[in-house]
């Protein structure tokens, strides 16, 4: 497809905003002793909405806007984080999408963010990115500052802060990695802010061609959090299954859309018709074994420019989302 535009150098602006405004925004800076900084948005700090919303711009490599709102009454809960960016392939799945693992010790974590492509990793002799995604999306980004956003309870070893400042070549001290716990206010806001991620990770697993995405909305409810993690989890996962929207505008003919708008609702999965935290506890905790199919929002439309026909597939769930909000 090929992008000529800096995931990383779009987000410096946004990882400074949340660096000098870290005690209106409560957050944790801390410098290391390789020069990395880290940010904890809900850790030891308590974060809050408004940095969650930040930190999901950063996640979208500086390609879309997140605001959050009091949406009209379409469920119980009006607190709603919007998402909308002008090319939602590569600022979700080129950045925001959870795609680099990284593990030291008992420490595991999925990375998103531009740091993500600028990663890479010495294979059979040969140097490629560290995710197959971006042979795909032919895009590899060059900076030398990066950042990285880490789903986790707990501050990373310096271990995965060097792993990652080597993997991205660039020096430590212009590494940043933001954590954010999912049972912290912040952490809900970037999770449930993947609204349209979700989708376009959908829409590639269906096979649909990447390139005739050219634009792309969501939004989804932001869920109350919870302190026990599988609850926290499950009620972010919850809010795009039962609630999220996403509109999408693709190129091609009219049959194209429609099968993509058909396919792409939650409600298409076999595993649909439960709390995420009931679906993972039957599943004995183990993420791999739940339809792949079912993280995806609850309703969508695509409409193809070509034709300007729209076609509307899926439905809100009030009553699953209560049931998981503890309503």
């Amino acid at each position: 497809m090929g992008y000529n535009v800096s995931l990383n150098k779009l987000t410096q602006p946004l990882v400074k905003e949340l660096i000098d405004n870290s005690e209106k925004l409560r957050v944790g800076v801390e410098t290391l002793v390789n020069g990395s900084v880290i940010i904890d948005a809900g850790i030891n700090a308590l974060g809050g909405l408004e940095a969650g919303r930040i930190i999901a711009e950063i996640c979208l490599g500086g390609m879309g806007k997140v605001t959050i709102t009091h949406s009209p009454i379409t469920t119980n809960w009006p607190l709603t984080v919007n998402v909308h960016t002008g090319n939602p392939v590569l600022g979700c799945l080129g950045s925001q999408y959870a795609g680099w693992s990284l593990s030291h010790e008992k420490y595991y974590a999925l990375g998103s963010g531009p740091a993500r492509a600028l990663a890479t990793k010495i294979k059979d002799g040969k140097e490629e990115p560290v995710e197959e995604l971006y042979k795909e999306l032919a895009y590899h980004d060059e900076a030398d500052s990066t950042v990285l956003v880490i789903e986790n309870d707990a501050l990373p070893p310096i271990e995965i802060v060097e792993k990652v400042a080597a993997a991205c070549k660039v020096d430590p001290s212009r590494l940043t990695i933001i954590v954010t716990p999912t049972s912290s206010l912040a952490g809900g806001v970037q999770v449930v802010a993947r609204v349209l991620e979700v989708a376009m990770h959908k829409a590639h697993a269906l096979h649909f061609p990447l390139e005739n995405i050219i634009d792309g909305s969501g939004s989804a409810p932001i869920c109350p959090p919870h302190p026990k993690f599988v609850k926290a989890m499950g009620r972010t996962n919850d809010a795009i299954l039962f609630a999220g929207q996403v509109h999408i505008f693709v190129k091609g003919d009219d049959a194209s859309a429609e099968k993509l708008a058909r396919e792409l609702p939650s409600s298409t999965s076999k595993d649909y018709g439960k709390p995420f935290a009931d679906i993972f506890k039957q599943y004995d905790y183990d993420f791999f074994k739940i339809d792949a199919m079912l993280f995806s929002p609850a309703s969508v439309i695509v409409t193809a420019v070509e034709s300007g026909n729209s076609f509307r597939a899926g439905k809100l769930d009030n009553a699953l989302l209560d049931q998981s909000f503890g309503a």
